[in-house]
């Protein structure tokens, strides 16, 4: 059974099990008439081809509450572009396909890059702000909500209970994150946030000293967690990473734009899986090696655009503070694990530390020989401040694809 521990810094919404999801569903559905919700879905088009996002359209589809489903689709040419608009068309809520890939989009990144507001990095975080681009400019939400399209346990309740906090407009969260266990198949999983992120806040705090920001990044239970919920009034001004940062940025934009009292966490899920990352040994472009270095950089560059000031000696004497702070914390996992049942694999535990120690100092080396990266895409803002017709054109864009793409019977 859930606990309902507060840790004083951003209010925890425990899952009691005191109501169910038809009740939440029904009190959404009247705070949606007033309060319109959107929902964003960043998707591969390889994702069309898994178990995981028919299953998600299956549960969306009795999701009544939510208004507009904005789907980023990434990595797809045109005839798959077109299958994606009819794997889609089952929704029965109003939808709409961003094809980030196609010529109309590329002109409209074209004319960013122009300005010199294009995201610079592909990712997952240039499609979620493309997404959010495209759904400030609808004009038609007052909430919006995104979460990944590969979580394989996905139901109808997570949504419900992601988006009520923010929906309820007796409640004063302007952005809600959930939370999970990462359980599945017998193990403990999640080993980006429990092997990285923790130890490394940790050690972060004994090398540069104490900060309320990692006070804030602590209190989130699991803060790589990919489900969000905010209200669009407060999109305009959010500044994410293009790369896998993208949650760490999220968190550290609503840390420096919104008061603690107006974020919440919010248990959505008993148990939660997704498509694992290969950890990535050789290769440090792909995987969680690729994501261990993203997310390091997202909080070098938060730091330091709070005047925190850092050496290649700094990041050496990081590693070596990470490294003890997560071999000790290998330990409890493992007893937690097992008094739970579970497994976990102490060689692979440590393994993984290793390269995530390696890389700790290799992003604070990237870091170091980039000093003019800019740490953050644009926010709309001002994308709108210095190109006032480039919202319209995109909506207009993605309206043109639409209309080019709609009406053909071809699949692939």
């Amino acid at each position: 059974m859930a606990d309902f521990h507060q840790n004083g810094f951003v209010a925890t919404l425990h899952n009691l099990r005191t109501t169910d999801t038809a009740t939440l569903t029904r009190e959404l559905e009247v705070f949606a008439q007033r309060r319109k919700i959107s929902l964003i879905l960043p998707s591969l088009y390889s994702e069309l081809e898994g178990d995981a996002l028919p299953n998600i359209l299956n549960h969306l589809s009795e999701a009544r509450f939510i208004d507009h489903v904005v789907i980023g689709l990434d990595r797809a040419d045109p005839a798959q572009y077109r299958h994606a608009k009819q794997f889609f068309a089952r929704l029965p809520q109003k939808h709409t396909v961003v094809w980030n890939d196609g010529p109309r989009m590329r002109e409209i990144d074209a004319r960013l890059a122009r300005i010199g507001l294009s995201p610079i990095e592909p990712g997952k975080g240039r499609n979620v702000w493309f997404c959010l681009g495209y759904t400030l400019a609808a004009v038609n939400s007052a909430v919006v909500a995104l979460h990944d399209c590969d979580i394989v346990t996905y139901d109808r309740d997570m949504l419900a209970r992601l988006v009520y906090p923010v929906a309820n407009p007796n409640f004063p969260y302007q952005m809600s994150k959930g939370y999970y266990p990462r359980i599945a198949d017998g193990k403990l999983n999640g080993r980006v946030n429990r092997l990285l992120v923790s130890p490394l806040l940790l050690a972060l705090k004994r090398v540069v000293g104490d900060r309320e920001y990692f006070d804030y990044l602590r209190a989130f239970r699991y803060p790589l967690a990919g489900e969000f919920a905010m209200r669009a009034s407060i999109l305009s001004d959010m500044r994410i990473p293009s790369d896998w940062g993208l949650e760490i940025g999220v968190l550290s934009e609503a840390f420096r734009n919104l008061p603690p009292k107006a974020v919440c966490q919010v248990d959505i899920s008993d148990g939660y899986d997704h498509k694992h990352q290969p950890l990535s040994v050789e290769d440090k472009t792909t995987g969680l090696s690729r994501m261990s270095i993203d997310i390091c950089k997202a909080l070098y560059r938060k730091l330091a655009t709070d005047g925190t000031v850092f050496t290649m000696e700094a990041f050496r004497s990081l590693k070596a503070t990470y490294y003890r702070i997560a071999l000790d914390m290998i330990e409890s996992y493992y007893n937690d694990a097992r008094l739970n049942g579970l497994s976990v694999d102490r060689h692979a535990e440590e393994s993984t530390v290793e390269l995530f120690a390696s890389n700790i100092v290799e992003a604070g080396q990237i870091f170091l020989e980039n000093p003019m990266e800019t740490p953050f895409i644009p926010n709309w803002n001002r994308v709108h401040s210095a190109d006032p017709d480039l919202m319209r054109l995109m909506v207009q864009a993605v309206a043109d694809d639409n209309a080019e793409y709609g009406d053909s019977p071809e699949l692939i």
